[in-house]
């Protein structure tokens, strides 16, 4: 298939006036200007006159098919409440892929969602990435897996286990939950390295027993996944760099909602996924809420994308976050990247989506007027090289 005739945003290339995308087998075979075109238009060919390409969005962190659409309790699989730290739980255990918000998602534009539970545990277990349209087998949709363990600072597991009057009821608690899991993590590792060393020896050290939580935490130690840290709050966005910098972790902030007021504090290049971008100040650590957030950590050198927090935000709206992060001063080109290309890199995910390249899924928007226009939806939507 050929889309042809449109204005195309690569994203990390130089626009297109007027010009082409191939497509083949789900993917991006060619593209470029018109004069360029390998072949005729046929029948099955897209005239995309008057439309503009852009790659399909990315929403770099919600929590949709976890948190279903209208189930109540029987669809809200976010929480495991009875534990502060569940690293070993994973998110595609939870998601259930034919919760119709996957369909709206798809319709608005967004392919691609970084998902996983809620915030009730400091530790709370592995985010998955994956797209918003395909088999009803959630397996076959995923992009990486796993692709982050959520950690969380702040109001929300203070709440949960104050009701409970359990540990962590303070945020010194919250933190100390997380440490004591990473240094168990890391003597786990040592006493199996000195396992493995003197296997068959005579000075052989028994096997540590297994333990599914040191399992799942050995990734983030070894620096293959990142950790989300959930952090509102200045004083909470300092402590997820504090313990990062003492494990040696690699790291993304979320939410980050008084990150403008510190930017200044905080090291260049610190990925930060921002958002949601609208709503209401319904906790305290909201209250320094601003859609200049986005703005201010970018012109100190952070690295933005923007979330949906969905269903805080309800996902398909995506753009239209992006739209009032340019209200508060972030360009039209920060703010596309910010649901594109950036949570792609972020997540490792570069080399499929985030951009209109040679070789990367063919999941591609054509919309009759800018991105961000509250007013527009998309005109035509290609997911995996196909019209949805």
């Amino acid at each position: 298939m050929i889309i042809y005739n449109a204005k195309i945003v690569p994203v990390t290339g130089k626009n297109i006036k007027k010009g082409f995308i191939e497509t083949e087998n789900g993917k991006i075979k060619s593209i470029g200007d018109m004069a360029d075109m390998p072949r005729k238009p046929k029948k099955d060919d897209i005239d995309a006159s008057g439309l503009t390409a852009y790659p399909a969005f990315i929403d770099a962190h919600c929590h949709i098919g976890v948190f279903a659409n209208g189930y109540g309790f029987e669809g809200d699989d976010g929480n495991e409440e009875t534990d502060p730290a569940t690293p070993q739980l994973r998110a595609i255990d939870a998601v259930n892929p034919m919760d119709y918000c996957f369909t709206e998602a798809a319709k608005g534009g967004i392919g691609t969602v970084v998902t996983g539970m809620g915030s009730a545990n400091p530790i709370g277990g592995t985010f998955i990435a994956m797209k918003t349209w395909g088999s009803k087998r959630i397996d076959r949709r995923v992009i990486k897996n796993p692709v982050a363990m959520k950690m969380a600072l702040g109001e929300n597991p203070k709440s949960v286990y104050h009701e409970k009057e359990e540990t962590p009821t303070t945020r010194m608690a919250t933190a100390a939950v997380i440490r004591e899991n990473l240094f168990k993590t890391k003597r786990y590792m040592e006493e199996m390295a000195e396992y493995e060393k003197t296997k068959g020896t005579d000075d052989e050290t028994g096997r540590p027993d297994y333990d599914i939580k040191c399992e799942a935490l050995i990734p983030v130690l070894n620096r293959e996944i990142k950790v989300h840290f959930h952090c509102h709050r200045a004083d909470d966005i300092f402590t997820a760099v504090r313990i990062a910098e003492e494990f040696n972790l690699d790291y993304v902030l979320i939410h980050a909602t008084e990150g403008g007021l510190i930017a200044d504090e905080l090291d260049k290049g610190t990925q930060c996924v921002i958002g949601p971008v609208f709503g209401d100040r319904c906790k305290p650590e909201l209250m320094n809420a601003d859609i200049a957030n986005g703005k201010k950590l970018a012109d100190n050198g952070m690295e933005i994308a923007i979330c949906t927090d969905h269903p805080e935000n309800p996902i398909q709206y995506l753009p239209s976050m992006a739209g009032l992060a340019m209200r508060g001063g972030l360009s039209e080109k920060q703010a596309l990247e910010a649901i594109t290309i950036n949570p792609a890199r972020f997540c490792g995910i570069e080399n499929r989506v985030g951009s209109l390249e040679i070789g990367k899924d063919a999941d591609i928007v054509l919309f009759s007027g800018a991105f961000y226009d509250i007013s527009k939806t998309p005109e035509i939507v290609i997911m995996n090289g196909e019209v949805i």
